[in-house]
C-alpha cells in the first residue's frame, strides 16, 4: 500500500466535502444575518471544522482496527471504513498520529478564534472535542446518542459555530437552518449502519438498526428526511429564512427515492447500496443549495 494511502485513508479524504458545504451554510446566515464576511476568520473555522471531522474520522479508523471490527464488515463505498489499515496494520500509530495532531489542530483554531470573538465560541468548542473522543468508543454503544450525535456535530456545532465565529453572536437563522443539516447527517450516518450490524454487534456497538432492527430503523430514516425538509419549509413560513433557501427542496425526488428505497430492502444491503449513494448528494447538495438561497436572498 502507498504512503499516501497509509496517510490519508483514516482521514476519509472525500467525506470532508460534507464538511465544507456545513461551514458553507454557517458563512451564508452570518452574511445573511448583515456581517461583513472576514474571510480569515472563515478560513480558520473552515480549518478547525475539517481538523476536527478528519481526527474523528481516523480515531474511529483505529479504534475499529484495534478491536477487529474492520476486518468483519462488508465494505462499501459508503461505510466499513476506508480499509487502509487491514491492508497495512503496520500503519495504525500513523492513523492515531493523524487523529491527536489534527483535534490539536482544531482546539488550537478554535481558542484564538474564542479570544477573537470571545468566550461565546466556547461551548460550542467543547462540546466539540467530547464528540470528537467519546464517539467510537461511548457514544456507538447507546443507539439514541449514536442517532443523534453526527447531526449535532454538523449542524448546531459546525453551521451555528461557523456563524457565531463570522458574526460573533448567536442567531435564530443559523439554529434553523442548522436543524437541516442535524436531520440529514443524522440520516446518512443511519442508513451507512444498515449493512455493519453483525460486525458492530460483534465488536459491541449498540447503535438503532442493532437496537431496533433493520426494518424499524428504516423508518426512522424517512422521519429525519421528513424533519430536514419541513425544517425548510417552517424556516420559510416562519420568516426565519428567507424564500430562495428554498431551493433546498430541490433534493427532496432524491430524498424519497432513498427512503423509499430503505423502507423496501431494510434487510438487503446489497440493494441499499444506490440509496446510500443518493443519501451522500442529499446531505451535500442541499446545505449548499440552502447557503446558495442565502446569497440571492
Amino acid at each position: 500500500m502507498s504512503a499516501a494511502r497509509a496517510l490519508f485513508g483514516p482521514m476519509r479524504v472525500p467525506f470532508l466535502a460534507l464538511t465544507l458545504a456545513c461551514v458553507a451554510l454557517g458563512v451564508a446566515t452570518a452574511w445573511h444575518a448583515g456581517k461583513d464576511v472576514d474571510w480569515r476568520v472563515a478560513a480558520l473555522a473552515a480549518g478547525a471544522a475539517l481538523a476536527a471531522h478528519v481526527s474523528v474520522n481516523a480515531f474511529n479508523e483505529y479504534l475499529d482496527f484495534r478491536s477487529g471490527l474492520d476486518l468483519r464488515t462488508d465494505r462499501t463505498p459508503f461505510s466499513g471504513g476506508s480499509g487502509a489499515l487491514p491492508a497495512h496494520p503496520s500503519a495504525a500509530p500513523l492513523a492515531l498520529a493523524v487523529a491527536a495532531v489534527s483535534l490539536g489542530i482544531a482546539v488550537a483554531t478554535g481558542l484564538w478564534l474564542a479570544s477573537v470573538r470571545g468566550a461565546v465560541l466556547l461551548p460550542l468548542g467543547v462540546a466539540g472535542v467530547i464528540l470528537v473522543l467519546a464517539y467510537t468508543s461511548v457514544i456507538t454503544r447507546h443507539p439514541f446518542a449514536c442517532l443523534v450525535a453526527p447531526g449535532l456535530g454538523f449542524g448546531p456545532l459546525m453551521v451555528v459555530g461557523t456563524h457565531v465565529a463570522v458574526a460573533g453572536h448567536y442567531d435564530t437563522t443559523a439554529g434553523i437552518a442548522a436543524l437541516v443539516p442535524f436531520f440529514l447527517v443524522n440520516a446518512l450516518l443511519l442508513l451507512n449502519q444498515f449493512p455493519d450490524v453483525d460486525a458492530d454487534r460483534a465488536a459491541g456497538r449498540r447503535h438503532l438498526p442493532i437496537a431496533w432492527g433493520r426494518p424499524r430503523a428504516a423508518r426512522a430514516f424517512a422521519v429525519l428526511y421528513a424533519g430536514a425538509y419541513l425544517s425548510i419549509v417552517a424556516g420559510v413560513l416562519a420568516r426565519a429564512l428567507p424564500w430562495p433557501c428554498l431551493l433546498g427542496l430541490a433534493t427532496l425526488p432524491l430524498a424519497i427515492g432513498a427512503a423509499r428505497d430503505a423502507l423496501r430492502h431494510a434487510d438487503d444491503p446489497k440493494a441499499l447500496r444506490p440509496a446510500m449513494g443518493r443519501n451522500v448528494i442529499v446531505n451535500l447538495a442541499t446545505p449548499a443549495l440552502i447557503a446558495l438561497g442565502f446569497v440571492i436572498a
